[in-house]
């Protein structure tokens, strides 16, 4: 018998009938671009039909960033700033990303008939659920905007074991979309000139007056401090020091459990910081995840190369409000350490 030798087969992918080595580096190029641009999908609910983009594969482990949009934005109005944001790529490398779009808010939604019956926010809470289990996703990480936030954070009050944590922006109402998101940009006249011509413009703003309509009449969430309605995941909220709806933001942090909440009160932005200061938000957002657990290794940039910190403590008036930690950010050098939520941080730098 011939004597058997051991052969080492080396797996490539097979090329295509006349195709080359450089076209076939030429078409995965291309493969990957298409990936990182998104995969766009629809699934129907009980409430009508949503649409959501992904981006990136799943993480073993690791949860999803899941993020839903304010009123008059979709999901790249609202996020791309922030998710194309340079410092930001380290977090999208690490986590598999759902944009949600709200009913008709997606890019060329077709205007919905006259009569019809937009969801309320709760029942838009309810289509989560869908989205996950199309995608076979078991826990996320919230990243709300305004009527988003609220979206998310009664999902996370529904389904309180899917969520690992929650970052929403609060938004208060005005009279009508563009009217109070103006504020939101103050000091910036390219931003306010660039989503004004987004909100007044959109060829489905009849959708939008839905949504917006859905929101304002939305219900309490009835966050009690101690009780029996509250979120029990981590959870970072986000204001502006030029937000108009800052004592909202405050009144909310008072209701939410201390040692689960980091309240983020950013210098020099309005309510929308993800518009106007991606690159501090990015770094709160990197110091989040590392004090759930993830990115041990990542470095702060930004907030960690200066800071000073300092501890306060206060009470509320009914005397329940528990001691906060403070860190504001300034020119002198330091380290941001990681650590559980449950504290305030001031970046002004």
């Amino acid at each position: 018998m011939a004597e058997l030798q051991e052969v080492q087969i080396t797996e490539e992918k097979p090329l295509l009938p006349g195709q080359t080595p450089e076209a076939a580096k030429e078409a995965e190029l291309a493969a990957r671009i298409l990936l990182d641009q998104g995969q766009t999908h629809s699934v129907e609910t009980p409430y009508g039909s949503v649409t959501f983009t992904v981006y990136g594969t799943p993480k073993p482990k690791r949860p999803a960033i899941l993020t839903y949009h304010d009123v008059g934005l979709n999901y790249k109005s609202c996020f791309q700033p922030l998710f194309q944001f340079e410092d930001m790529q380290e977090i999208i490398q690490n986590f598999v990303r759902v944009h949600v779009d709200a009913p008709g808010m997606e890019e060329g939604a077709p205007v919905f008939p006259l009569g019809y019956q937009y969801p309320s926010l709760d029942q838009l809470a309810d289509m989560i659920p869908c989205v996950l289990q199309y995608l076979n996703f078991s826990t996320i990480i919230g990243v709300g905007v305004g009527a988003g936030a609220y979206i998310l954070a009664r999902y996370a009050l529904n389904h309180p074991d899917t969520v690992e944590a929650n970052r929403p922006h609060l938004f208060h109402s005005g009279d009508d979309p563009w009217t109070s998101f103006q504020p939101e940009l103050s000091g910036n006249s390219e931003l306010i000139q660039k989503y004004r011509n987004i909100i007044t413009h959109a060829p489905n703003l009849d959708n939008i007056e839905l949504y917006w309509n859905s929101y304002n009449n939305r219900r309490d969430l009835n966050f009690e401090r101690g009780g029996d309605i509250t979120l029990r995941c981590p959870v970072m909220l986000v204001v502006g020091d030029q937000a108009p709806h800052e004592d909202a933001v405050v009144e909310c942090n008072s209701k939410l459990d201390p040692t689960q909440t980091s309240f983020l009160k950013m210098a020099d932005s309005g309510g929308q910081p993800q518009l106007t200061q991606p690159g501090k938000l990015t770094e709160a957002f990197k110091y989040f995840l590392q004090g759930m657990g993830y990115m041990a290794s990542s470095c702060m940039t930004r907030l960690s190369r200066s800071r000073t910190a300092s501890l306060t403590s206060a009470a509320s008036v009914d005397g329940n409000r528990s001691r906060s930690r403070t860190l504001s950010q300034s020119s002198e050098s330091g380290t941001l350490s990681s650590g559980p939520p449950g504290h305030t941080m001031e970046v002004s730098c």
